[in-house]
């Protein structure tokens, strides 16, 4: 009896050792199948990278001249624009740039038409109007950016005189200096419009 015992227990151990080993078979046949299918999507997935960088640069070439043939577009018509828009402001400056000089000259023509209207015979009142209206238009002028070229007692200098005529017998003192000054020379801002006439001690 305790023989029979015995060899069921045996047998019932070993049915056991048997149940854990093929469990244990079965749980490394499994793991072999995850390991195979990891290996497998990751070499589908290094294929798939490969293919991918395979045609990014190609993308990233046709977006790049997309978008440089955009700019260029882009910049063209703004060049376009700005040509059409310089035109128009040069052919309006030939056309309208005494606009600022005229404006500022009309009241003096008015004064001289009123001077003109006037029939008053006394000379100094003629005279008086006269200086009046003068100086409002040297005024006028030099609102506009006009002046005249001072000569009296100034050395004879090219880039402001022109000389006319040669004053011998004035004297060391006078010598290479302006001595009358025949026609007024101006400056328009830093510029010399008219060179002033003038005769020279020698």
């Amino acid at each position: 009896m305790s023989e029979e015992k015995k060899i069921n227990i045996e047998d019932g151990n070993l049915d056991e050792q048997k149940n854990k080993a093929d469990e244990q078979q079965a749980a490394e046949n499994t793991h072999e199948e995850a390991t195979q299918e990891e290996e497998k999507q990751e070499q589908n997935d290094s294929q798939s990278d490969e293919k991918q960088e395979e045609k990014d640069p190609l993308d990233a070439a046709l977006t790049e001249i997309q978008n440089l043939k955009e700019q260029m577009l882009y910049k063209q018509a703004e060049f376009e624009n700005y040509r059409k828009r310089t035109i128009k402001e040069k052919a309006e400056l030939i056309l309208n740039g005494g606009e600022k000089t005229i404006t500022a000259i009309l009241p003096v023509l008015d004064d001289f038409e009123r001077a003109l209207a006037d029939k008053t015979d006394d000379p100094k009142a003629i005279k008086e109007g006269m200086e009046l209206i003068f100086h409002k238009f040297v005024k006028t002028l030099e609102g506009l950016g006009v002046k005249k070229i001072d000569t009296a007692d100034k050395d004879f200098d090219v880039d402001f005189h022109e000389a006319i005529a040669m004053v011998p017998g004035m004297g060391d003192d006078k010598k290479g200096k302006v001595i009358d000054c025949v026609q007024t020379g101006y400056m328009l801002n830093d510029k010399v419009i008219r060179h002033a006439k003038v005769a020279v001690g020698q």
